[in-house]
């Protein structure tokens, strides 16, 4: 009873992440804000509710299945994933030197911040 207890407040959270969405009209997929609002529920609360842990830890020792469909879809697409390959890499290579780099200057921009904030305090 504790793991559908689990996957119900799971499955909440995922509606209520959807209607803010739909609400709110925000560009953010409804299961982020869930897990965005269930992120924010875990920590005021300080702990993790019992029958959500187990809900979790069952969904997370079968997770290499969700990659099932995605590695079907490449098969499917093999032949125009062959034709484009070029395109592909360089839009994978590009995207993930962007991210390395803004990713380093938002810490650096961060430290900054907290080096300052840090000294106003002292």
């Amino acid at each position: 009873m504790s793991f559908l207890n689990g996957i119900t407040l799971l499955l909440i959270y995922q509606l209520v992440g959807e209607a803010t969405v739909l609400y709110l009209k925000l560009p953010v997929p409804g299961p982020v804000m869930g897990m965005v609002l269930l992120f924010i529920t875990l920590l005021i609360r300080n702990q993790t509710p019992e029958s959500l842990e187990t809900a979790s830890s069952a969904l997370l020792s079968h997770l290499p299945l969700l990659f099932v469909p995605a590695g079907v879809g490449m098969m499917v697409h093999f032949q125009r994933i062959g034709n484009e390959w070029l395109s592909i890499s360089l839009a994978i290579i590009v995207s993930t030197v962007v991210t390395l780099v803004l990713t380093a200057l938002i810490m650096q921009g961060c430290q900054k911040l907290l080096t300052k904030s840090g000294d106003d305090d002292a």
